[in-house]
């Protein structure tokens, strides 16, 4: 390999032609395939026995994310104007064609049962809107009467009433999310305020911001890293070449998705930063050995200099590359979509980065000159005297360096205990942005925006007319209402007869519950079934009434919440498997649960496997188990600690920081490789201390300033507008610091004790 780059270094324009040429024939397909894909139904696995069945059960029961319009009036709902807004927006909803229109429902198209002569009938709340008083006040009262739209919607204080609209499936655009803001907007007035709310919404939000914030982020990001390139290499050309590199790698990753029609992610806005934060280390490494035999030899020619560079370099730079490949491609054991492809993009990004690394920036080195180190000459004594003392005090302070770190992972444990999973797609926006106001707005009012769909199955036809059935269902509602504040509210077959039994005795409220017999039971169905309006029932019970849905409302839609009522709803499984019934779940806050699953599952397979690959990979490379061994100690460190810092201070694993354990041994490894690099290397002196301050005058400083380089990169992930993202460029940071102190304390230590590289086993 390395004569072919010597072979390359004869032709060095026809390189640098042939890779810009291949960059602009990468930018074609991102104009022409890039896209964003904010649907979360994608995020997830299809073909996973929890998504098949959950989709399964929303066909049954036609169960749809729908948009959540809420009308606000401080002084009460119950009035002309407010009616009629309430009329006008469940029409203009209905006219959409992305709108399910028969499913639209609002106190306009509310069914409200009552008892009649004829025995049971199926009446509109109001058609045309009252003016007076009495006739607004008999439209209030009914809905005061009527527990299946009283606090479902209109709010109990009164206040609040909401129209949900139902998407159909895969429509949901930015064109509508733009058509239902200013829809919204159009009905809104000084007494009457809208709040939209509800997962499609959420989804247009993210899809919004996701682009703008990686808009925001690359050029932040390369103005840091160009001022600390600068600081670092101090040489235009350096700099600008080194910049290169990670911007034609970012460009070739996004390029190879859009080939291959694979979307933009969330998470996938963050290849860019760290393609240009990973990359850069190669060049910084590369520069560095030069400028070093720069100084050793101030005459020579520079196609001898790149040649030594790339002899000395060649096996660390590609070694760190296929260790870093490693930690990536590792994701790939994740279920999750958007993790498993951030994996394998930016795997190939670094693999890009790597190779234009020993062959673009070699090349432009050959046509644009060496860089000029005149003023470096007299930092190299300082450098070095700072590197040989300080690798001297770190070896006899050995044990107060292994007693500091044990403690620390003593506690970091401890804290790794403490880490939760969170799939919440809110959490991934700002406390006081709008969408999670509204939401928390709605849920203030009602019973929540997120929903668990329990599905309940039976082999019997008829079995939810039996009334024993029933009267368990109705009960597993109202315990699980009653005993979990998250859980707001529920709907089910069981409210429906509950009604049904009630407005056929007078609207007594004895009578407001189960009937008692299985014949009463089908002839109140039967009733409704008549009535013209039978639609509504289909979609808490199925034609043959062997399966039942019971929708439960959540105030959160975090995996705590949702964790919480499944745990209570479980604790009826028994006494429903008497009866010949099994629970199942389904619905986008179930599967928004197992995905958090799948997250942990991948999260600690990768980990397990790239850690496994890495031992090997450092085995092989340096021809010994027992480096692969060492290799591996600062990033296991790396990933305890910053795990424990997780635990200790509660942020939670989510899609965004899962590839916390793939990136820390991704990156963290480089200095690990470089520095074993340079022990060995260096061991060639026969003193075991020599060969220590040698390494750390070499490597060492290189390690520095690419840590340096890399936590500033990340740090600007702070300025995210998705709280994850901020997290992770934190973790990240963090991430980088422990790996680079761990590589110049640790990992020299355990090198040093284990007197590899020395025959003399006793210390020089």
């Amino acid at each position: 390999m390395e004569k072919l780059l010597n072979k390359l270094l004869k032709i060095p324009y026809v390189i640098l032609g042939v890779v810009l040429i291949i960059t602009v024939l990468f930018i074609f397909p991102i104009k022409k395939n890039a896209r964003m894909e904010t649907n979360l139904d994608k995020y997830m696995p299809q073909n996973h026995p929890a998504f098949i069945y959950s989709n399964k059960a929303e066909k049954w029961f036609n169960i749809k994310d729908g948009i959540i319009i809420a009308v606000e009036n401080k002084n009460g709902i119950f009035n002309y104007k407010t009616l009629t807004i309430v009329k006008k927006l469940t029409k203009e909803l209905q006219r959409l064609p992305q709108i399910s229109k028969e499913e639209v429902t609002s106190l306009y198209t509310a069914d409200n049962i009552v008892g009649s002569e004829g025995g049971l009938d199926v009446k509109a709340f109001y058609k045309r809107v009252p003016k007076s008083k009495e006739k607004l006040e008999e439209i209030k009262k009914r809905v005061e009467s009527n527990d299946m739209i009283f606090s479902r919607l209109v709010s109990s204080d009164e206040t609040v009433t909401v129209v949900i609209a139902p998407v159909i499936d895969s429509v949901f655009s930015q064109e509508l999310y733009r058509k239902i803001l200013t829809l919204a907007k159009k009905y809104q007035t000084p007494e009457n305020k809208l709040y939209v709310a509800g997962r499609p919404i959420v989804e247009g939000t993210m899809a919004l911001l996701g682009p703008a914030d990686m808009k925001k982020m690359v050029p932040i990001v390369l103005l840091v890293i160009t001022i600390a390139l600068y600081l670092t290499l101090r040489s235009v050309k350096s700099t600008i070449l080194t910049l290169l590199v990670v911007l034609l790698s970012t460009i070739w990753a996004f390029g190879l998705m859009a080939l291959v029609n694979i979307p933009v992610y969330a998470v996938s806005t963050m290849i860019p930063v760290m393609l240009i934060s990973i990359g850069v280390a190669y060049g910084i490494h590369l520069y560095s050995h030069l400028h070093l035999y720069q100084l050793e030899h101030p005459n020579a020619e520079k196609t001898e200099a790149v040649k030594d560079m790339l002899k000395s370099m060649f096996s660390p730079v590609s070694m760190a590359a296929i260790t870093t490949i490693v930690g990536f491609l590792s994701l790939l054991t994740s279920q999750v979509y958007p993790i498993k492809y951030f994996g394998v993009f930016t795997a190939f990004g670094v693999f890009v980065a790597m190779i234009l690394s020993l062959v673009f920036i070699p090349a432009g080195i050959i046509a644009f000159g060496l860089p000029k180190i005149k003023k470096r000459t007299a930092e190299k004594g300082s450098n070095d005297k700072f590197a040989y003392s300080f690798a001297k005090q770190v070896i006899e302070k050995k044990n107060v360096t292994i007693s500091i770190t044990v403690l620390v992972v003593i506690l970091a444990v401890i804290g790794v205990t403490k880490v939760w999973i969170n799939s919440s797609f809110l959490d991934k926006f700002e406390k006081d942005s709008d969408i999670v106001k509204t939401d928390r707005f709605i849920n203030e009012h009602f019973g929540g925006t997120s929903t668990l769909n329990v599905i309940l199955d039976s082999k019997e036809k008829g079995a939810f007319k039996n009334p024993e059935i029933l009267r368990l269902v109705d009960k597993m509602q109202r315990t699980v209402v009653g005993d979990l504040k998250v859980v707001g509210n529920s709907f089910s077959l069981a409210d429906y007869l509950k009604r049904m039994n009630k407005v056929m005795h007078a609207d007594k409220d004895e009578f407001d519950r189960i009937p008692e017999s299985r014949e009463l039971i089908a002839q109140y169905l039967l009733l409704y079934e008549m009535s013209g309006y039978p639609d509504n029932l289909w979609k808490v019970v199925d034609y043959n009434y062997s399966k039942a849905n019971v929708t439960f409302q959540l105030k959160s839609d975090n995996s705590k919440a949702i964790d919480a009522a499944l745990n209570e709803i479980n604790s009826f499984k028994d006494d429903f498997k008497k009866l010949g019934v099994t629970i199942n779940f389904a619905g986008s806050g179930y599967k928004a649960y197992v995905f958090t699953d799948l997250i942990l599952q991948g999260q600690i397979l990768s980990l397990v496997m790239s850690l496994f690959i890495v031992i090997i990979l450092l085995a092989l490379m340096f021809k010994n188990l027992l480096i692969g061994l060492i290799g591996s100690v600062p990033i296991v460190l790396t990933a305890v600690i910053t795990f424990g810092i997780m635990g200790w201070s509660g942020i939670p694993l989510n899609s965004t920081t899962a590839l916390l354990s793939s990136i820390a041994i991704g990156i963290g490894i480089d200095y690990a490789v470089h520095f074993i690099e340079q022990y060995r290397v260096n061991s060639a002196c026969g003193n075991k201390l020599l060969t220590a301050q040698k390494a750390m005058a070499h490597s060492g400083r290189a390690i520095f300033y690419n840590a340096i380089i890399v936590i500033a990169g990340f740090l600007v992930l702070l300025f995210s507008v998705f709280p994850p993202n901020r997290e992770l460029g934190f973790l990240v940071s963090l991430n980088m610091f422990i790996s680079f102190a761990g590589t110049l304390t640790v990992l020299l230590i355990l090198l040093y004790k284990a007197n590899i590289y020395f025959k003399n086993k006793k210390e020089n």
